[in-house]
């Protein structure tokens, strides 16, 4: 689904890199393996710090409370983890780092120290998924780690729960054969979500049911909910809408005619307060970003000409469009919601994308920018100078600013608002396409996933650990 044709600023790399085959995984002896480099720091005094554990982070919107971050780029390596294949990102407390990626045909789950890499444990198990599609087959959904419990759901619907302590399996499913849900285009991607005793998937079952809920202690199943739409690559999102919780689902799999949508589900009993359509037209498209909950509205977002849709939930919780733009559709990326605004990277490809801010009162783009450099290398010995941006790149708010990772391996400090858009630092991490997975903040440290080879380097696919203390 990613064209790239002679027109992308960074065509002239893909092409080297292709020709000389350094879009596979890096050699088998170094996967696994933990390379360290230094200690970190220690935390500044007063820091504000938290645990990373679930996709999108602690408040399920990618924004962060942690304080006293630096803002020098390139930060200091740590340490750096030889991965397999997969989209994942990991999920940390204290103690226990968890990364869930597969090594042939073995979906693997890593129990390492943040600070050190060291691993504590390591559990595989077998796996045949294909990505139909040539992406890669590794698992999409990441980890979820709950107290002295842990989460993973793999491309092929296998969901395990493990003590975090251990790794020993404590309850397992096989969701796909269980509810007879055939693989979707890139195979299980939407991450469980925890909401009180129970764990909530989007399984997508046809006829239904859409979303299940799991006793988290025995995976035993407590509600079913919706029978209309598939499986999406959103996760589930927890909010506290008119005083009482909720759980938002933005589905939608592989269906002829495409069908999905927004469901607000009562996370105790199941119960769906409403559905609201939302998939494009395209048999072959996605609803991947995640929705946003701000002031008792719901922002949800697609691409492939979908757009955005602004919904309020009204006390009676049925709901109201307020609003729907063309102009602002997200195809994997998630939105950040600040100050009545939204900020995200609009576009369908990477030549196309553009980051853009969203009055969420209107629904209309107050600017837009394409963040653009000179970068400057060696390929064979020769000098080049290539023109490079964030292009569908992912945004984390934190410390007052905005981490940005792109598309291509870029790290960058912005400061964005209503005026506008600055670059404060711009690292170049790696030349690594697919560096889609937002990046993971915790304790003043942070974890960035390189999905390819570096294709000016060769390093392989990585997990890398960055000190960004103050």
């Amino acid at each position: 689904m990613i064209k790239m044709g002679h027109g992308s600023p960074v065509n002239e790399i893909t092409r080297r890199a292709w020709l000389a085959g350094l879009g596979g995984l890096t050699a088998p002896e170094a996967r696994g393996e933990v390379r360290v480099h230094r200690e970190p720091k220690a935390l500044p005094a007063g820091a504000v710090t938290h645990d990373w554990t679930s996709f999108l982070g602690p408040t399920h919107n990618a924004v962060s409370t942690e304080t006293k971050l630096s803002r020098k780029l390139p930060p200091p390596l740590l340490w750096e983890f030889g991965k397999g294949t997969g989209y994942t990102s990991p999920a940390v407390t204290a103690q226990r780092l968890v990364f869930f990626h597969r090594l042939g045909k073995e979906e693997i789950v890593e129990c390492l120290h943040p600070e050190t890499g060291a691993r504590h444990w390591r559990f595989a198990y077998g796996t045949e998924f294909e990505d139909r599609y040539g992406y890669n087959n590794g698992p999409r959904a990441s980890p979820v780690i709950d107290h002295d419990l842990l989460y993973t759901i793999g491309a092929q619907g296998k969901l395990h729960c493990f003590e975090l302590a251990t790794g020993k399996t404590i309850w397992k499913r096989d969701l796909a054969v269980e509810f007879k849900v055939p693989q979707d285009f890139f195979g299980v991607s939407s991450t469980p979500l925890i909401e009180g005793h129970l764990l909530i998937v989007n399984v997508g079952a046809p006829g239904g049911p859409c979303v299940v809920g799991l006793d988290k202690s025995t995976g035993k199943e407590s509600w079913r909910a919706g029978k209309e739409w598939g499986p999406s690559y959103a996760s589930p999102v927890p909010a506290v809408v008119h005083g009482q919780r909720r759980t938002f689902v933005f589905a939608g799999g592989e269906s002829d005619p495409p069908s999905g949508g927004l469901m607000s589900i009562q996370p105790a009993t199941g119960k769906v307060d409403f559905a609201f359509p939302w998939r494009s037209r395209s048999f072959e498209s996605v609803n991947a970003s995640c929705p946003v909950i701000f002031d008792n509205k719901v922002f949800i977002s697609a691409s492939y000409r979908t757009g955005g849709a602004l919904l309020e939930v009204r006390p009676d919780f049925s709901h109201r469009l307020v609003w729907t733009t063309q102009e602002f559709g997200l195809h994997f990326n998630t939105p950040i919601y600040q100050d009545g605004y939204l900020y995200g990277f609009d576009g369908r490809n990477e030549p196309d994308a553009s980051l853009a801010c969203l009055e969420a009162a209107s629904g209309k783009v107050v600017w837009r920018e394409t963040p653009e450099w000179v970068e400057e290398f060696e390929t064979g010995g020769q000098p080049r100078r290539q023109s490079m941006g964030t292009y569908r790149g992912s945004l984390l708010a934190a410390d007052g600013q905005f981490l940005c990772l792109g598309e291509w391996g870029h790290l960058l400090w912005m400061n964005l608002s209503p005026k506008g858009y600055k670059e404060i630092a711009r690292a170049w991490l790696f030349a690594a396409r697919e560096s889609w997975a937002l990046p993971v903040l915790s304790r003043g440290l942070l974890y960035v996933v390189q999905n390819t080879r570096d294709a000016l380097r060769g390093t392989g696919p990585r997990l890398l650990c960055y000190d960004l203390r103050a």
